[in-house]
């Protein structure tokens, strides 16, 4: 389900939760695009950002001390929820309700979203969600309001684990193991820039490891 918003004076205290769903060691990971993104957080205040992930208590600590107000959304858990798929059935084809789900979990109402860290989710989500999930962000973002993405490069290997990503104060990233989730697509640079179509620039920043990053501005 979506996360409400968390203004400064709602800052909640640090649990073990069901909603916060990570469970593994917090690794450090450099960010450039982190370090961009961070950098607008922290010379502005009063921005509305959107967090998709498990519930991070810590980004909602962090995001709410610079002024900001936060809402969370666990995208990936509620695709993979098979409530929205359909099994093939009489030769017709595997279905998705993806309407349905964009209705139910990224109905934001009038806000508009100046940040959105949206992390790897896109790897992680069915298909058929990829494209409804960027077209409504899309729309629910502010005119140059920016989007940070990651992708992964490989399909295989440790680095594909599903993670939680925790902000820091600083150029990195903490990233968590999260609900074991198979990696569900691998996007090179041509892809991205399709799947960000709708956005007026798109700028990719070079990591050292296998994951790609990427800000894109309303």
């Amino acid at each position: 389900m979506l996360g409400r918003i968390f203004q400064r004076s709602e800052v909640p205290v640090e649990s073990g939760g069901k909603t916060q769903a990570s469970s593994g060691a917090r690794v450090t990971r450099h960010s450039s695009g982190w370090k961009k993104a961070s950098a607008r957080l922290r010379a502005q205040e009063g921005l509305y950002v959107l967090d998709i992930g498990p519930t991070s208590h810590s980004n909602i600590n962090y995001l709410t001390s610079l002024g900001h107000s936060v809402f969370m959304a666990d995208l990936v858990e509620e695709a993979n929820h098979p409530e929205w798929w359909r099994p093939p059935t009489d030769g017709l084809p595997e279905t998705y309700r993806v309407d349905a789900f964009i209705e139910k979990h990224m109905h934001f109402g009038q806000r508009k979203f100046d940040a959105v860290l949206l992390w790897d989710a896109l790897d992680y989500v069915p298909g058929p969600f990829v494209t409804a999930i960027v077209h409504r962000l899309h729309a629910c973002m502010a005119e140059e309001g920016e989007l940070l993405s990651f992708f992964h490069a490989h399909a295989s290997g440790r680095e594909t684990a599903f993670c939680r990503y925790h902000l820091t104060d600083s150029e990195n990233v903490e990233m968590q193991e999260s609900a074991a989730r198979p990696l569900l697509r691998v996007s090179p640079n041509r892809v991205i820039e399709k799947i960000f179509s709708e956005f007026r620039s798109c700028k990719f920043f070079l990591a050292k490891d296998n994951l790609s990053e990427v800000i894109v501005t309303r």
